[in-house]
C-alpha cells in the first residue's frame, strides 16, 4: 500500500502541478487502532508554484480523491494549511504527529511541529475533544452496546481531554501514548488494552458491551471537562510574520 500511495501522490503532483510537502496517514491507522477493514486515510499538504499565489482570484485549495481499495486521499494547499494552523486546527496538528509518514520536504513537518506550542489553544481544544467524545457516546451507545470503532471515538478524545487538563499541550496523535500517563489508572489501562486487542481483529461495525457504570463515569467526566476548560491558560495568539516567512520559504523552494 505504501508504494501505491506514493504512486498516487506523484500522479497528483503531475496532474495538478503541485509539490507535496508532507503526506501522512490519519485516522485509525495513525491513531494505532485500525481494524482489518479500516480505510487508508492519506492526508497531505502541497504547494503550488509561486505565480499561482499571485492571482487576484483564489482558486480551489483542496485536492480530494476517493480511490478503490479503501484509499482516501485528501490534501490542503499550503496557504490554507497555515491559515488553519494559526487558528489551532487540531486535525492538522494530528497529521503533524502521525507516526506513518509517506513523504515530507526537509524541515517542513519539524518546522510546524516546533511552532505548535505557540499556536495551541488549550481551551478550544478541550471543547473540541469533549464535543467529539460526547457526540460519539450519545449517538452510538444503544442498550449497552456500541460499535467497537465508535467506542474508540469516545475513548481517544476523552483521554485527549485528560492530557490537555494536565499539560495544556497538544495531545499526541498515537492513542497508546494517551494511555501511558499516571492519570490513566491501571484498571483503565488493562480494560483499554483488552479492547485494543479485540479491535485489531474485529470488523469496525462489530458491537461490544459498554456497561452502564462505565458509560455514566464517561458522561460525568465529560461534564467536568466543560468546567475544567475555564481553568486552562488563555491562548497566546498567533504571529503572522512567522507564518508568512515559513510560507514564503516553501513556496520559493518549489
Amino acid at each position: 500500500m505504501r508504494e501505491r500511495v506514493l504512486q498516487k501522490l506523484r500522479r497528483i503532483e503531475r496532474q495538478h502541478n503541485v509539490h507535496v510537502l508532507m503526506a501522512v496517514e490519519s485516522g485509525s491507522r495513525a491513531w494505532g487502532f485500525a481494524s482489518p477493514d479500516s480505510d487508508y486515510d492519506v492526508r497531505f499538504v502541497y504547494a503550488h508554484e509561486r505565480d499561482w499565489y499571485l492571482s487576484i482570484f483564489e482558486d480551489r485549495d483542496v485536492i480530494e480523491e476517493m480511490l478503490p481499495d479503501r484509499l482516501d486521499i485528501n490534501g490542503w494547499d499550503l496557504r490554507k494549511s497555515l491559515r488553519l494552523f494559526s487558528k489551532c486546527n487540531l486535525a492538522l496538528n494530528e497529521w503533524l504527529g502521525s507516526p506513518i509518514v509517506y513523504a515530507e520536504a526537509p524541515g517542513f513537518r519539524d518546522g510546524l511541529v516546533s511552532m505548535i506550542p505557540h499556536y495551541f489553544n488549550p481551551i478550544g481544544a478541550m471543547h473540541h475533544y469533549r464535543s467529539m467524545a460526547d457526540h460519539a457516546i450519545t449517538e452510538h451507545l444503544t442498550d449497552g452496546q456500541i460499535a467497537i470503532k465508535k467506542l474508540f471515538y469516545v475513548l481517544r478524545p476523552l483521554l485527549a481531554c485528560r492530557w490537555i487538563r494536565h499539560t495544556a499541550t497538544q495531545p499526541p496523535t498515537e492513542f497508546k501514548k494517551l494511555t501511558v500517563p499516571v492519570w490513566v489508572t491501571a484498571e483503565e489501562k488493562a480494560w483499554i488494552a483488552s479492547r485494543l486487542e479485540q479491535k485489531s481483529v474485529a470488523a469496525e461495525a462489530q458491537t461490544v458491551p459498554l456497561d452502564e457504570g462505565k458509560a455514566n463515569r464517561i458522561r460525568s467526566e465529560l461534564e467536568h471537562c466543560e468546567s475544567d476548560a475555564g481553568a486552562l491558560p488563555i491562548h497566546r495568539g498567533s504571529n503572522p510574520a512567522e507564518l508568512d516567512e515559513f510560507f514564503r520559504h516553501f513556496v520559493v523552494s518549489v
